[in-house]
C-alpha cells in the first residue's frame, strides 16, 4: 500500500476526536455523524459498522456508497492545505471530512455545511 500512513488509520481511531471537538463547542456526535453520512452516502448503520469493524480510512472511502457530488464545493484550508487543491483523491476526501467536522464545531448552520441539502435526507 503506497500512500500516507493516515490511509491505514481506522476511522474508529479518528471519530472520537471529531466528536470531542464538536462537543467542546456545544455540538453533538449526531451532527458529526450527519456530515460524515452526507459526504460518503453511508447510512447510520453502515457508519456504525465501519466504526465497530475498525475499517481503515482507505477502505471506508473505497466502500462509500456514494460520495456526495457537492463535496467539490467544500473549500478552505485544513492543516495548512487548501482542500480544493489536494491532488490525491483519498487525501482530499479525508480532508473534506476534517473540514466538515470543523464547520460543525464552529457552529456553522447545518444547511450551509451540507451545501444547501436538507439534513432530514441524511
Amino acid at each position: 500500500m503506497a500512500g500516507h500512513r493516515i490511509f491505514g488509520t481506522p476511522l474508529a481511531d479518528i471519530h472520537p476526536h471529531y466528536v470531542a471537538k464538536a462537543e467542546r463547542k456545544g455540538h453533538t456526535r449526531a451532527e458529526v455523524d450527519l456530515v460524515i453520512r452526507w459526504l460518503t452516502g453511508y447510512d447510520q448503520a453502515g457508519l456504525q459498522e465501519s466504526l465497530e469493524q475498525n475499517t481503515t480510512l482507505e477502505d471506508f472511502f473505497a466502500a462509500a456508497p456514494a460520495m456526495n457530488p457537492k463535496a467539490s464545493q467544500i473549500t478552505g484550508s485544513i492543516c495548512g492545505y487548501k482542500v480544493q487543491e489536494i491532488e490525491d483523491p483519498l487525501m482530499q476526501r479525508i480532508r473534506y471530512m476534517d473540514k466538515l467536522v470543523d464547520e460543525v464545531a464552529r457552529g456553522k448552520k447545518t444547511t450551509s455545511i451540507l451545501r444547501g441539502d436538507d439534513p432530514a435526507d441524511f
